[in-house]
Protein backbone atom coordinates (compact mmCIF):
# COMPACT_ATOMS: atom_id res chain seq x y z
CA UNK A 1 0.00 0.00 0.00
CA UNK A 2 1.47 3.43 -0.93
CA UNK A 3 2.91 5.49 1.92
CA UNK A 4 0.68 8.45 0.94
CA UNK A 5 -2.37 6.48 2.04
CA UNK A 6 -0.92 5.46 5.39
CA UNK A 7 0.71 8.76 6.31
CA UNK A 8 -1.20 12.09 6.45
CA UNK A 9 0.30 14.57 4.01
CA UNK A 10 1.69 17.80 5.53
CA UNK A 11 -0.07 21.06 4.91
CA UNK A 12 1.49 23.13 2.13
CA UNK A 13 3.94 25.80 3.20
CA UNK A 14 2.66 28.67 5.31
CA UNK A 15 3.91 31.41 2.99
CA UNK A 16 1.74 30.20 0.10
CA UNK A 17 -1.43 29.88 2.20
CA UNK A 18 -1.10 33.03 4.27
CA UNK A 19 0.03 35.04 1.25
CA UNK A 20 -3.16 33.94 -0.51
CA UNK A 21 -5.22 34.88 2.55
CA UNK A 22 -3.70 38.36 2.62
CA UNK A 23 -4.47 38.93 -1.06
CA UNK A 24 -8.08 37.76 -0.65
CA UNK A 25 -8.57 40.03 2.35
CA UNK A 26 -7.03 43.02 0.57
CA UNK A 27 -9.26 42.59 -2.51
CA UNK A 28 -12.53 41.36 -1.01
CA UNK A 29 -12.38 42.04 2.75
CA UNK A 30 -12.93 38.33 3.51
CA UNK A 31 -10.59 37.17 6.29
CA UNK A 32 -9.86 33.50 5.59
CA UNK A 33 -7.48 33.33 8.56
CA UNK A 34 -10.48 33.54 10.90
CA UNK A 35 -11.69 30.18 9.58
CA UNK A 36 -10.37 26.77 10.60
CA UNK A 37 -7.20 26.46 8.55
CA UNK A 38 -7.23 22.77 7.67
CA UNK A 39 -10.82 22.85 6.47
CA UNK A 40 -10.45 26.13 4.57
CA UNK A 41 -7.10 25.31 2.98
CA UNK A 42 -8.35 21.95 1.76
CA UNK A 43 -11.37 23.61 0.16
CA UNK A 44 -9.33 26.36 -1.51
CA UNK A 45 -6.67 23.99 -2.83
CA UNK A 46 -9.35 21.74 -4.28
CA UNK A 47 -10.70 24.74 -6.21
CA UNK A 48 -7.19 25.58 -7.45
CA UNK A 49 -6.66 21.95 -8.51
CA UNK A 50 -9.80 22.05 -10.64
CA UNK A 51 -8.15 24.84 -12.64
CA UNK A 52 -4.90 22.86 -12.90
CA UNK A 53 -3.07 25.42 -10.73
CA UNK A 54 -0.34 24.21 -8.37
CA UNK A 55 0.05 27.01 -5.80
CA UNK A 56 -2.40 29.30 -4.10
CA UNK A 57 -0.54 32.44 -5.10
CA UNK A 58 -0.83 31.35 -8.73
CA UNK A 59 -4.50 30.68 -8.07
CA UNK A 60 -4.86 34.21 -6.73
CA UNK A 61 -3.31 35.60 -9.92
CA UNK A 62 -5.90 33.62 -11.88
CA UNK A 63 -8.77 34.92 -9.72
CA UNK A 64 -7.58 38.52 -9.97
CA UNK A 65 -7.66 38.26 -13.78
CA UNK A 66 -11.03 36.49 -13.96
CA UNK A 67 -13.86 38.30 -12.09
CA UNK A 68 -16.41 35.53 -12.73
CA UNK A 69 -14.11 32.89 -11.20
CA UNK A 70 -13.55 35.22 -8.24
CA UNK A 71 -17.33 35.48 -7.80
CA UNK A 72 -17.67 31.69 -7.91
CA UNK A 73 -14.80 31.36 -5.41
CA UNK A 74 -16.50 33.77 -2.99
CA UNK A 75 -19.82 31.95 -3.33
CA UNK A 76 -18.25 28.55 -2.56
CA UNK A 77 -16.11 29.79 0.32
CA UNK A 78 -18.93 31.64 2.07
CA UNK A 79 -21.20 28.57 1.75
CA UNK A 80 -24.58 29.92 0.71
CA UNK A 81 -27.07 27.26 1.76
CA UNK A 82 -30.60 28.02 2.87
CA UNK A 83 -34.29 27.20 2.50
CA UNK A 84 -37.59 28.43 3.89
CA UNK A 85 -38.35 27.20 7.42
CA UNK A 86 -35.04 25.38 7.68
CA UNK A 87 -35.35 23.27 10.86
CA UNK A 88 -39.14 23.92 11.02
CA UNK A 89 -39.42 23.16 14.74
CA UNK A 90 -37.24 26.17 15.58
CA UNK A 91 -39.48 28.49 13.58
CA UNK A 92 -42.51 27.02 15.31
CA UNK A 93 -40.91 27.92 18.64
CA UNK A 94 -40.30 31.43 17.33
CA UNK A 95 -43.94 31.72 16.26
CA UNK A 96 -45.56 30.32 19.38
CA UNK A 97 -43.12 31.24 22.17
CA UNK A 98 -40.41 33.76 21.35
CA UNK A 99 -42.31 36.29 19.24
CA UNK A 100 -45.28 36.51 21.63
CA UNK A 101 -42.87 37.09 24.53
CA UNK A 102 -40.95 39.79 22.68
CA UNK A 103 -44.13 41.48 21.47
CA UNK A 104 -45.47 41.74 25.01
CA UNK A 105 -42.50 43.99 25.75
CA UNK A 106 -42.06 45.92 22.50
CA UNK A 107 -44.60 46.82 19.82
CA UNK A 108 -42.00 46.94 17.04
CA UNK A 109 -39.14 44.48 16.81
CA UNK A 110 -35.68 44.65 15.29
CA UNK A 111 -34.50 41.27 14.03
CA UNK A 112 -31.12 40.45 12.50
CA UNK A 113 -30.65 37.57 10.07
CA UNK A 114 -26.83 37.31 10.12
CA UNK A 115 -25.47 35.39 7.15
CA UNK A 116 -28.82 35.50 5.38
CA UNK A 117 -27.56 33.97 2.13
CA UNK A 118 -30.10 34.38 -0.70
CA UNK A 119 -32.94 35.45 1.55
CA UNK A 120 -34.99 32.40 2.56
CA UNK A 121 -34.45 33.03 6.28
CA UNK A 122 -35.46 36.73 6.43
CA UNK A 123 -38.50 36.09 4.23
CA UNK A 124 -39.45 33.21 6.55
CA UNK A 125 -39.24 35.64 9.47
CA UNK A 126 -41.39 38.11 7.57
CA UNK A 127 -44.04 35.41 7.03
CA UNK A 128 -44.04 34.54 10.73
CA UNK A 129 -44.37 38.15 11.80
CA UNK A 130 -47.24 38.64 9.37
CA UNK A 131 -48.97 35.68 11.02
CA UNK A 132 -48.46 36.67 14.66
CA UNK A 133 -48.62 40.45 14.34
CA UNK A 134 -50.22 41.54 11.04
CA UNK A 135 -50.27 45.17 10.14
CA UNK A 136 -47.15 46.13 12.12
CA UNK A 137 -43.98 47.01 10.23
CA UNK A 138 -41.17 45.30 12.10
CA UNK A 139 -37.63 45.78 10.84
CA UNK A 140 -35.52 42.85 9.65
CA UNK A 141 -31.84 43.52 9.02
CA UNK A 142 -30.62 40.80 6.63
CA UNK A 143 -26.88 40.71 6.08
CA UNK A 144 -24.30 38.67 4.21
CA UNK A 145 -20.75 39.19 3.01
CA UNK A 146 -21.58 38.02 -0.52
CA UNK A 147 -23.05 40.83 -2.64
CA UNK A 148 -24.15 38.35 -5.32
CA UNK A 149 -26.48 36.41 -3.02
CA UNK A 150 -27.78 39.66 -1.54
CA UNK A 151 -28.85 40.83 -4.98
CA UNK A 152 -30.65 37.52 -5.47
CA UNK A 153 -32.26 37.95 -2.04
CA UNK A 154 -33.58 41.39 -2.93
CA UNK A 155 -35.28 39.92 -6.01
CA UNK A 156 -37.11 37.39 -3.82
CA UNK A 157 -37.05 34.60 -6.40
CA UNK A 158 -36.71 30.98 -5.34
CA UNK A 159 -36.59 27.47 -6.76
CA UNK A 160 -39.23 24.87 -5.85
CA UNK A 161 -36.76 23.02 -3.58
CA UNK A 162 -36.33 26.17 -1.49
CA UNK A 163 -40.03 25.93 -0.57
CA UNK A 164 -40.07 22.23 0.38
CA UNK A 165 -41.11 23.12 3.95
CA UNK A 166 -43.87 25.51 2.82
CA UNK A 167 -47.47 24.30 2.95
CA UNK A 168 -49.80 24.81 -0.01
CA UNK A 169 -51.76 27.37 2.01
CA UNK A 170 -48.67 29.46 2.77
CA UNK A 171 -47.39 29.09 -0.78
CA UNK A 172 -50.61 30.51 -2.15
CA UNK A 173 -50.75 33.31 0.43
CA UNK A 174 -47.18 34.55 0.18
CA UNK A 175 -45.78 33.55 -3.24
CA UNK A 176 -46.43 34.01 -6.94
CA UNK A 177 -45.65 31.08 -9.27
CA UNK A 178 -43.13 31.86 -12.03
CA UNK A 179 -41.75 29.90 -14.97
CA UNK A 180 -38.81 28.59 -12.89
CA UNK A 181 -40.18 28.58 -9.37
CA UNK A 182 -41.69 31.21 -7.09
CA UNK A 183 -41.39 34.89 -6.22
CA UNK A 184 -42.35 36.40 -2.89
CA UNK A 185 -45.30 38.78 -2.98
CA UNK A 186 -44.34 42.44 -2.88
CA UNK A 187 -45.57 43.13 0.67
CA UNK A 188 -43.12 40.56 2.10
CA UNK A 189 -40.20 42.77 1.05
CA UNK A 190 -41.53 45.58 3.20
CA UNK A 191 -39.36 46.03 6.28
CA UNK A 192 -36.44 43.84 5.14
CA UNK A 193 -33.16 45.72 4.78
CA UNK A 194 -30.61 43.64 2.82
CA UNK A 195 -27.06 44.88 3.34
CA UNK A 196 -23.52 43.63 2.85
CA UNK A 197 -21.96 43.09 6.27
CA UNK A 198 -18.72 41.43 7.36
CA UNK A 199 -19.20 39.84 10.78
CA UNK A 200 -15.47 40.06 11.46
CA UNK A 201 -14.93 43.71 10.57
CA UNK A 202 -18.12 45.78 10.49
CA UNK A 203 -19.97 47.36 13.45
CA UNK A 204 -22.94 45.44 14.83
CA UNK A 205 -26.42 46.97 15.19
CA UNK A 206 -27.72 47.86 18.66
CA UNK A 207 -30.86 47.00 20.63
CA UNK A 208 -31.70 43.94 18.54
CA UNK A 209 -34.59 41.82 19.81
CA UNK A 210 -33.68 38.62 17.99
CA UNK A 211 -30.52 37.52 16.17
CA UNK A 212 -30.43 34.44 13.96
CA UNK A 213 -26.91 33.28 13.13
CA UNK A 214 -27.26 29.67 12.07
CA UNK A 215 -24.58 27.44 10.58
CA UNK A 216 -22.23 30.38 10.09
CA UNK A 217 -19.78 30.32 13.00
CA UNK A 218 -19.11 26.57 12.70
CA UNK A 219 -16.50 27.40 10.06
CA UNK A 220 -14.62 29.86 12.29
CA UNK A 221 -11.83 29.07 14.71
CA UNK A 222 -12.54 29.10 18.45
CA UNK A 223 -11.10 32.55 19.11
CA UNK A 224 -13.26 34.09 16.39
CA UNK A 225 -16.37 32.27 17.64
CA UNK A 226 -15.81 33.61 21.15
CA UNK A 227 -15.45 37.17 19.89
CA UNK A 228 -18.60 36.90 17.75
CA UNK A 229 -20.76 35.51 20.55
CA UNK A 230 -19.63 38.31 22.87
CA UNK A 231 -20.50 40.88 20.20
CA UNK A 232 -23.91 39.27 19.62
CA UNK A 233 -24.60 39.51 23.35
CA UNK A 234 -23.69 43.21 23.31
CA UNK A 235 -25.90 43.81 20.26
CA UNK A 236 -29.02 42.35 21.88
CA UNK A 237 -31.52 44.43 23.77
CA UNK A 238 -32.00 43.13 27.34
CA UNK A 239 -34.58 40.36 27.05
CA UNK A 240 -33.50 39.52 23.49
CA UNK A 241 -32.61 36.15 21.98
CA UNK A 242 -29.85 34.62 19.87
CA UNK A 243 -30.75 31.53 17.79
CA UNK A 244 -27.82 29.42 16.54
CA UNK A 245 -27.70 26.43 14.21
CA UNK A 246 -28.69 22.88 15.08
CA UNK A 247 -25.04 21.74 15.08
CA UNK A 248 -23.83 24.64 17.23
CA UNK A 249 -23.67 25.44 20.92
CA UNK A 250 -22.03 28.22 22.94
CA UNK A 251 -19.74 26.37 25.34
CA UNK A 252 -19.17 29.37 27.62
CA UNK A 253 -22.65 30.91 27.36
CA UNK A 254 -22.89 31.62 31.10
CA UNK A 255 -19.56 33.41 31.20
CA UNK A 256 -20.73 35.69 28.39
CA UNK A 257 -24.05 36.34 30.18
CA UNK A 258 -26.45 34.19 28.15
CA UNK A 259 -29.10 31.93 29.63
CA UNK A 260 -29.98 28.87 27.53
CA UNK A 261 -33.78 28.69 27.70
CA UNK A 262 -34.31 25.89 25.14
CA UNK A 263 -32.05 24.08 22.67
CA UNK A 264 -30.14 26.50 20.42
CA UNK A 265 -31.83 29.60 21.90
CA UNK A 266 -29.73 31.91 24.10
CA UNK A 267 -31.42 34.63 26.13
CA UNK A 268 -29.97 37.92 27.33
CA UNK A 269 -31.66 38.54 30.71
CA UNK A 270 -33.61 41.76 31.08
Amino acid sequence: MPDSILTPQPMANDADYFGFCRMVRSRTGLDLEAYKRQQMERRVRAMADRHGIGTLMEYWQHLSRNPEDLRIFMDKVTINVSEFFRNPEKFEELRTLVFPELLRKHSRLLIWSAGCSYGAEPYTLRILLHQVNPGIRHRIFASDIDTGVLERARQGRFLPDDLRNISDILRERYFIATANGYEVKAFLRDGIDFQRHDLLRDPFPHNVDLILCRNVVIYFNEETKQRLYERYYAALRPGGYLLVGSTERISNAREIGFVSTRPFFYHKPA
